[in-house]
């Protein structure tokens, strides 16, 4: 058995696998992890990525550039020009970055779920009543992103983003592991609600969870870097037109997006849980 197998072999075991990426002090960690990322010594960082590549399936065939300065670098890297081309569809909604699908469907009045027979509500998770009410009875579908994965997301459609509002919270991992034994486990973490209204006027919010390893949270539209030194809850209004596929920010390491639509909206038919997509591929349709 090669190395790598041999380290998946272990980390697939339940119970170390948690113990592993949860059971140790998250925030200190994560703080960490984003300081030493950003150390821009060739030594540091090459040990970093060949250690990284020993634990996942890293692959930067596709990145606009060969050469990093720094971890952080590598994570947060550029793709070639072209590689996500976004479905023109104006009735399309588009996944926002490359993850696994996970849990996905419709919003039961004002409960979703992160794996089933564990809910959780629209409130808890938005912490405003009248966002709750734009996607009751609506459709979610939630995106992991692995650590191996491109960081940066992008917009779903043509779209204003009307506010965006930063939860302060903890950095439990997000894999499927964690998502069986933590309750409630999107509503423990830090967030970001992004609130924006279509072009046709209705309401689609993406919430981008942060986890342990992820230092920040980069969002262009507000021009700001989020991380556990914001205080939350923090409201930054927003009044910025984007049209599908433009970046909006990116994740300093591997983490989760939740994609919110009102009622009317469709899972596209390739939508399933486990299935791995790219940015810019149908997610959820709005029928004519």
């Amino acid at each position: 058995m090669t190395i790598k197998g041999l380290i998946a072999s272990i980390t697939q075991q339940e119970d170390l696998n948690f113990l592993l990426t949860n059971r140790i002090p998250r925030a200190a960690v994560t703080r960490f992890m984003g300081w030493f990322s950003k150390i821009e010594n060739p030594v540091v960082r090459d040990a970093s990525i060949g250690c990284w590549r020993l634990f996942s399936d890293l692959d930067l065939t596709e990145a606009k550039r060969g050469e990093f300065k720094s971890l952080h670098d590598c994570f947060t890297r550029e793709l070639k020009d072209g590689l996500r081309p976004y479905d023109p569809d104006p009735q399309v909604v588009a996944s926002p970055s490359d993850a696994i699908i996970g849990a996905h469907g419709r919003i039961e009045d004002t409960e979703l779920f992160q794996i089933k027979g564990a809910n959780y509500s629209l409130k808890d998770l938005l912490g405003d009543d009248k966002l709750v009410d734009a996607h009751r009875n609506g459709r979610f579908v939630t995106l992991r992103l692995t650590s191996s994965m491109y960081h940066r997301f992008h917009a779903p459609a043509d779209f204003k983003i009307e506010r965006v509002t930063f939860i302060s919270g903890d950095t439990w991992n997000v894999n499927p592991i964690a998502l069986k034994r933590v309750e409630r486990l999107f509503c423990k973490n830090e967030r970001a609600v992004i609130e924006t209204r279509l072009t046709s006027g209705e309401a689609l919010t993406l919430v981008p969870v942060a986890a342990i390893l992820v230092a920040s949270l980069r969002l262009h539209c507000i021009d700001r870097t989020l991380n556990a030194q914001v205080s939350g809850p923090s409201v930054f209004p927003c009044d910025v037109s984007v049209h599908k596929g433009d970046e909006l920010g990116w994740f300093e390491h591997g983490s989760t997006i939740i994609v919110l639509t009102p009622d009317r909206f469709e899972l596209c038919p390739d939508v399933r849980e486990g299935a791995r997509i790219k940015a810019g591929q149908p997610l959820l349709r709005k029928p004519q």
